[in-house]
């Protein structure tokens, strides 16, 4: 009963480089070995696998979805979007600060 409501500890995540994912999904699309063998043969998830098999074939074009470049600026834009609303925050409740100061 003790060990009801306990959550096995997760693993730290972890990153790859993306020549070690080209390399994986380069296994995966030959044929060889399902998605899920070569998850277990190099001690990944299989949904990580899935992920980046999915991405190489949007990248190439294979698969309708954002490239990875394209990602990449999305998520500039949506960092420069959420900055540049954070001024416009700051510079309107100081043009309310002043706007008291001067009545």
């Amino acid at each position: 009963m003790e060990s009801m409501g306990k959550k096995k500890p997760r693993r730290p995540r972890r990153s790859f480089t993306p020549e070690f994912k080209a390399e994986i999904v380069g296994l995966c699309r030959r044929g060889d070995r399902s998605v899920g063998q070569v998850a277990k043969d190099f001690e990944l998830t299989e949904t990580a696998v899935r992920v980046w098999v999915k991405q190489a074939e949007v990248d190439a074009g294979e698969r309708n979805g954002l490239t990875s470049s394209e990602r990449e600026e999305l998520a500039a834009l949506r960092r420069e979007n959420r900055r540049l609303r954070e001024d416009v925050d700051v510079l309107k409740r100081a043009t309310a600060f002043f706007a008291k100061e001067t009545r």
